[in-house]
């Protein structure tokens, strides 16, 4: 059967106007029917509404990131210490702040929150440039808990993501700039009108971490003399140094013996020149210079690691800046220190809220009250060294200053046959312990740990404690150990390729590659060719995860890393029943180029899990305690989980 024609259905029409009529009539009434009508409008207004909220939330986000619907409000006469005693000022300054804060330096959004409400939490309250001023200049009274809250650098993230929190916790923050990066066209900092929007809306001021940042007299850890480099070429070589290099306002420039390359007169030449366009690009750009310069990196209860060049600093700090942040490492400044030698602390992206709250309280020397985390399993779990957070899935131990950290599972039924599981996310250079048939005093007990990069067990009994086995990491994964001769001609290499792709025209980028070429093409001898292995500590910065396994059974021990059989059947002295312990342990040979001064260190336990240990398969092995979440919860977090991968990997890729 074809269907009908729109020309035989027009002729068909014309031969039966009043049936053609009648067709006509009933379509006019189908499309007149009041409930496809109201169908239709009711589809229309739903659609409306929804582009409508769209469009609201949009202009919300983008009004909340441009505009401020409050100001700021200064603490209140209520606020101000009414006590004799000296109760100083806090001073903590991060380097910027990203979405996530997996960098080396950027701390992620929603840790920064944690910081600062923990901070509100005990009582603190920010202060301007000026309480400063007028507490030293004018003996002005501080509030009790008063914090100088800074960020370093001059990025422009932190006015992304710190903003709003600035906003809805009424904090007020200075904004450190470099004078050299106004004219840059790099996106990642803020410009001149930037700023001062920043500051108009009330929860900004304004400082400087000078002129540029630039690196001089820069050894690298093989003795290798690199002389000075900018943060571009830095960046690529920085896993290469040790100690050996400084900021190029703090001394002379020097050869590769040490000797000085310049002259008095050339030095006070170089230094002063950077002052003076300083001052130049400010008053063009702002038309003022900040009040309060930080010096980099000073540490050294002068301004700069050599006299004359402390002596030209000093004058021209003093002659443009009201005060000078001198020091870092320590967050607690008093009256007893001068305005041009202030100190503040850099708290890193991995240091928990605890961690800050520890180095805080020390510096202090003052009651601080430490986040428990997430009400689930406070019960299980009694601490009783260093602090303890509950974080999603996550057992946080914070130690005391050069101390330790310990907390024990709490049950009634002791462990004698069992199988632990957790993940190990605390950074490299320090320890992670896990305790199993441990007395209730320690005397005795069973330990696995990673130490600085070693998995190490070992066992307690009668107050004498044995190691029963130690090994790399790196090995146990089967990871190559280089030597030292490969890593210094890997340095090489790269040290020459970062002066090429940084050369000041094409023939000098021709030659550097050319030397690391030819050094690219010269032999090395490895560990197995017998060459002294290259296990130097670089940095207490350096992260670590790792999956450990450990089950016990009678007599005998096995622990797996990251699925990797480290020991088998390890024979053990201590069976009895016991509590299982978690602990953390500072490390005083890991350091750092930066924040010399902390003592504190994180174990992370993730979703630790204690499994009845009976020889069957490990799935239908009874759950005896789990940090981890379950039901809906788990699917929950699990979903999270994944949306934050997806999300970073399209940060990092697009």
């Amino acid at each position: 059967m074809s269907d009908i024609s729109d020309k035989e259905k027009q002729e068909n029409t014309q031969e039966n106007p009043a049936e053609g009529k009648e067709n006509l009539a009933a379509e006019i009434a189908a499309l007149g029917d009041d409930a496809f009508t109201k169908r239709k409008e009711r589809h229309k207004r739903l659609r409306t509404l929804l582009q409508f909220l769209i469009l609201a939330v949009c202009f919300a986000l983008l009004f909340s990131l441009f505009f401020h619907l409050k100001t700021y409000h200064p603490y209140g006469e209520g606020e101000v210490s009414d006590s004799s005693e000296d109760m100083g000022f806090i001073a903590i300054s991060y380097f910027g702040v990203d979405r996530i804060g997996d960098t080396s330096t950027l701390i992620g959004k929603d840790l920064l929150e944690q910081h600062l409400k923990a901070l509100k939490a005990q009582g603190y309250v920010t202060i301007t440039q000026k309480d400063i001023e007028d507490y030293y200049l004018h003996g002005k009274k501080l509030p009790k808990r008063a914090l100088y809250l800074m960020f370093e650098d001059g990025r422009r993230d932190p006015a992304i993501f710190a903003d709003n929190l600035m906003e809805r916790m009424n904090y007020k923050a200075t904004m450190m700039t470099y004078a050299g990066e106004f004219d840059r066209e790099d996106p990642k900092f803020l410009k001149p009108k930037e700023l001062r929007d920043m500051e108009d809306s009330t929860f900004w001021e304004l400082g400087t971490n000078g002129y540029r940042l630039e690196y001089i007299n820069v050894r690298d850890r093989y003795g290798n003399y690199l002389g000075e480099i900018d943060p571009l070429r830095y960046a690529m070589v920085h896993r290469y140094l040790g100690r050996y290099y400084n900021h190029y306002l703090m001394d002379y420039i020097r050869d590769k013996n040490g000797v000085p390359k310049e002259s008095y007169d050339h030095m006070k030449r170089r230094v002063s020149y950077d002052y003076e366009h300083l001052n130049d690009v400010y008053q063009d750009k702002l038309g003022k210079v900040p009040s309060v310069y930080v010096l980099m990196h000073a540490n050294t209860g002068r301004f700069g690691n050599n006299r004359d060049v402390s002596a030209v600093n000093e004058y021209w700090i003093r002659d443009l800046f009201t005060m000078n942040f001198n020091r870092e490492g320590y967050s607690f400044n008093q009256r007893n220190s001068s305005i041009y030698d202030l100190t503040r602390m850099q708290p890193q992206p991995y240091w928990p809220v605890n961690h800050l709250l520890m180095r805080i309280k020390y510096d202090i020397n003052q009651p601080i009250t430490f986040m428990k985390g997430e009400d689930r399993h406070q019960g299980d779990w009694e601490n009783t060294k260093g602090a303890a957070e509950i974080k999603e899935e996550k057992y946080i131990l914070t130690t005391l200053p050069e101390g330790e950290a310990l907390s024990r599972l709490n049950r009634k039924d002791k462990f004698r046959n069992a199988r632990i599981r957790t993940r190990l996310e605390g950074n490299t250079f320090g320890t992670q312990k896990i305790y199993f048939h441990a007395a209730d005093d320690l005397s005795s007990y069973e330990e696995v740990s990673l130490r600085n990069g070693d998995l190490v067990v070992t066992e307690k009994i009668g107050g004498a404690e044995r190691e029963l086995y130690r090994g790399k990491i790196a090995s146990i994964l089967g990871e190559k150990i280089p030597s030292k001769e490969e890593m210094k001609k890997e340095a090489e290499v790269t040290e020459n390729e970062a002066f090429a792709r940084y050369a000041d025209s094409p023939a000098e980028a021709k030659e550097y590659l050319s030397r690391a070429n030819e050094r690219q093409q010269e032999p090395a001898a490895s560990v197995e060719d017998g060459a002294e292995a290259d296990d130097a500590v670089t940095s207490f910065h350096e992260r670590s995860k790792h999956d450990i396994d450990i089950a016990f059974k009678d007599e005998m021990l096995t622990v797996k890393l990251d699925g990797r059989t480290a020991c088998e059947d390890l024979p053990i002295s201590s069976t009895q029943n016991g509590s299982i312990l978690l602990g953390a342990d500072w490390k005083a040979d890991a350091w750092s180029q930066r924040n010399l001064a902390d003592d504190v260190y994180d174990g992370v336990f993730d979703k630790f899990t204690v499994l009845a240990n009976t020889g069957k398969d490990e799935k239908d092995e009874k759950v005896l305690f789990t940090m981890q979440y379950t039901g809906l919860e788990h699917y929950e977090h699990r979903a999270k989980e994944i949306w934050e991968a997806i999300l970073k990997w399209f940060l990092t890729n697009l």
